[in-house]
């Protein structure tokens, strides 16, 4: 990690003498591949705001085509979720949904091939903010418009980042509450999962093709981790569930055929054409902002999580190359208010189903950035790789092997030692109550505090860090969640000022 990010890794930082391509040394000269893997991370340099460039600052290994295809799947199917869940709320056809993901492809292959492959090595990829969908009816029910929305949430994002908040915030979160988030995040996102793949197999008749590919997965995942190549989950598990699935006559064709999106802004942001909006005005923001406040107080619990399996993955002297929490911030922001522009239907957040998998890789952000850009560039215009990564058996054990499932084990991890339980079962029994938001912002005031957790780390932060901070941030964020009804059992407090 760059050191003026406040964001520091261990105590074992020694420093480097010679440059990437000089202390380069090919794979075959190490006892193993993990060994020459480790190195690799150790010796990396990166510079932010600065050219880094493939083989002179890192190389590409075929461990980046990994994280950087379970990406690609990861992101055809959230910014789906978004379109089809605005599609609905504003009854807007099919072919909005397909042309705005082939579209939304196109633009964040531009934005994390020039940020996270090029100037800002330790930036996480800019995602998709899964969390956000469930809020998408309220949205437009209160007469929010997307680009408002999408605008306000890159304004509040680049503010934070620039206040370098992001980090300030992870620093103030213990062991107990990250280990307590990977393991609430990990087991819904896994039954979920689940959940929808045997909802798929009811719904074509076939319940036991669900059973089957599960099962299956299982066996692969514990066969990959008994020989230590947990990393190839991914397309091992999409192509073992993809075939078991056709094999046992699950239904599948190719629907999607190559083409180009509508690339003009104006059609988009049409009267007639497009989202069928228009342009926002000045009520459209004031609708939208509590939502986009809310929507970036969530980042932090999201990054850290992403930030912190990267730690636990990574070997020793690596801090250069951790995700670095304030350059993920401002380069998500950046890409949600030039997307919101354009016309996109996506909100950003830091990309999970990426960095998960590299980090189970053991390689660095860029390598893997450049290919995920490229991959979702074939994607879009090819088209057909579209209706694969769609599909049930591929998308949904993908998602459980590739992001969840390390979630769980990262999860565990933390919370092996020391007093870290107790945060732990408090951050999971919160975030069941509300959302991990909520769950995330309350555990550290509780944890600060020293009415949880260890005792010896509360003594020793000052009273800002202690409380001031924790309990704003909860207070805030509790009080924006019972504005836009997100508090189980109490009405919308902004319906009840509209009436």
């Amino acid at each position: 990690m760059n050191k003026d990010s406040g964001q520091a890794f261990n105590d074992d930082v020694t420093p480097i003498s010679g440059t990437y391509k000089e202390l380069h040394k090919p794979s075959s000269s190490f006892e193993s591949r993990d060994a020459y893997l480790n190195h690799e991370l150790q010796i990396m340099q990166p510079k932010r705001w600065r050219p880094n460039l493939p083989f002179r600052d890192y190389n590409f290994e075929f461990e980046d085509t990994i994280p950087a295809l379970a990406a690609t799947i990861g992101k055809v199917v959230m910014v789906g979720a978004i379109a089809a869940t605005f599609a609905g709320a504003l009854n807007l056809g099919d072919a909005f949904i397909l042309e705005n993901v082939r579209y939304e492809l196109l633009i964040v292959s531009f934005f994390v091939i020039l940020f996270s492959g090029f100037i800002l090595p330790t930036a996480n990829l800019a995602g998709t903010h899964g969390p956000l969908i469930p809020l998408i009816p309220i949205v437009v029910l209160a007469g929010g418009h997307p680009m408002a929305f999408g605008l306000l949430i890159g304004l509040f994002g680049l503010i934070l980042a620039i206040s370098k908040g992001g980090s300030l915030l992870a620093n103030l979160t213990s062991k107990g509450v990250c280990g307590g988030l990977l393991l609430y995040l990990g087991f819904i996102g896994t039954t979920s999962q689940v959940s929808k793949l045997l909802a798929w197999s009811e719904d074509i008749n076939m319940p036991h093709i669900a059973f089957i590919v599960i099962l299956g997965t299982i066996v692969l995942y514990a066969i990959l981790e008994n020989y230590q190549k947990r990393w190839l989950a991914v397309p091992l598990s999409c192509f073992l569930g993809g075939c078991t699935a056709y094999l046992l006559g699950a239904p599948f064709h190719f629907e999607t055929g190559p083409g180009m999106p509508e690339l003009s802004p104006m059609y988009w942001w049409g009267e007639n054409t497009g989202w069928m909006l228009g342009l926002p005005n000045l009520e459209s923001f004031m609708v939208v902002l509590p939502f986009a406040v809310l929507a970036v107080a969530m980042w932090s619990p999201d990054f850290l999580g992403h930030q912190v399996f990267q730690k636990i993955s990574y070997p020793k002297r690596t801090e250069r190359v951790i995700m670095d929490i304030d350059d993920t911030m401002a380069s998500a922001s950046v890409r949600q208010v030039v997307g919101s522009v354009l016309g996109g239907a996506n909100f950003t957040s830091s990309w999970g189903t990426y960095i998960v998998p590299a980090a189970i890789a053991k390689r660095p952000i860029p390598a893997g950035a450049i290919l995920t850009g490229l991959f979702c560039i074939i994607a879009a215009v090819w088209g057909y790789p579209m209706d694969l990564a769609i599909w049930e058996p591929v998308m949904c054990v993908a998602l459980v092997v590739g992001v969840f499932i390390p979630l769980l084990e990262a999860g565990m991890e933390m919370t092996r030692e020391g007093k870290t339980t107790q945060s732990a079962a408090i951050v999971v029994f919160a975030s069941a109550l509300v959302n991990p938001a909520f769950g995330w912002s309350l555990t550290v005031l509780l944890d600060n505090m020293g009415l949880i957790g260890s005792k010896e780390r509360s003594a020793g932060l000052s009273r800002m860090s202690r409380w001031i901070i924790p309990a704003f941030m909860f207070i805030l964020l509790t009080a924006v969640m019972a504005m836009v009804g997100m508090l189980p059992g109490i009405p919308a407090l902004m319906s009840s000022f509209r009436h």
